[in-house]
């Protein structure tokens, strides 16, 4: 393995300020704040050394929380030395996105932006055209757009959404959550990612695959969704992503990634070596240096 692993799919959250109402329907052992502190050890046996934070909330409160860990976890000891932050931006607002894309505070640390689509009463909500808008500004800052749990509800407008707004790059969370164990929605799946992947901008990141479907209880499927993102995305557009602390068993970073891994390890040096830190360094770069 290489030395150096960027996780781009971490999430941190405290609920002591409210918010996060989606874990009010996940499991019970998720329930509770997700701290650096203990994720820290996992990633360093792991050999992580860059982080991506990613939202867990449609609010500017957790973005700014964000920013905060990624300062300190800088700051802090251990072999992690770059942490980065995908946020939240109020994407239904153009003319307020636009303010916060300019303002060098509210953006430090930022490298890509997301919204819970898939917790949205509009399942258009990215056909808007305020929406679209937004994501207009965001290309022209050179940002890139998560799009998570996208099938089947939002993998294909994700394509659309690609292919309409110029130079936007649309960054696949979970490999649009393939419903592992169920061959006929594999199936369906395999289309739209192939359709996606035809988008010349468009990134995936292998994470979130242990609770995809029947996750690792699906063996073969888990090795069929890698080796198709291999094929039509290539490893140059593919990235590692943790999903920590949502996994098998919660908060244990191992039992979300080591089917993964393991599957990595079978690919050539160079090809993993993208996967797991360079297309991060060249997707995921701050607006604000």
């Amino acid at each position: 393995m290489p030395e150096a692993i960027t996780d781009t799919h971490l999430h941190l959250w405290d609920r002591s300020g409210g918010g996060y109402r989606w874990l009010e329907g996940a499991a019970e052992a998720l329930r509770r704040d997700a701290r650096w502190e203990e994720a820290a050890p996992q990633h360093a046996a792991l050999g992580v050394r860059r982080v991506v934070l990613v939202q867990a909330d449609d609010t500017l409160e957790d973005t700014g929380a964000m920013q905060e860990a990624a300062a300190r976890i800088e700051a802090g000891p251990g072999p992690v030395r770059c942490a980065d932050v995908v946020g939240w931006l109020p994407l239904g607002d153009p003319a307020r996105t636009a303010e916060l894309l300019a303002d060098a505070h509210a953006m430090r640390h930022v490298v890509g932006v997301r919204h819970l689509i898939h917790d949205e009463p509009d399942p258009g909500f990215l056909d808007r055209r305020e929406v679209r808008e937004s994501l207009a500004l965001l290309a022209a800052h050179g940002l890139p757009l998560d799009v998570p749990d996208a099938f089947p509800r939002h993998l294909d407008q994700a394509v659309r959404v690609g292919r309409e707004v110029d130079s936007l790059v649309v960054v696949l969370d979970h490999l649009g959550k393939p419903p592992l164990g169920d061959a006929a929605a594999m199936e369906r799946w395999e289309r739209s990612l192939r359709a996606l992947a035809g988008q010349g901008t468009s990134i995936a990141k292998l994470s979130g695959l242990a609770t995809s479907g029947a996750g690792d209880a699906a063996p073969t499927d888990l090795r069929r969704a890698v080796a198709l993102a291999g094929e039509v995305f290539g490893p140059r557009r593919l990235m590692f992503g943790s999903d920590w602390p949502i996994a098998p068993a919660a908060f244990d970073l191992a039992s979300g990634t080591a089917g993964l891994m393991t599957l990595l390890e079978e690919l050539p040096a160079a090809d993993r070596g993208e996967i797991l830190h360079g297309t991060a360094e060249r997707v995921y770069r701050r607006l604000i240096t």
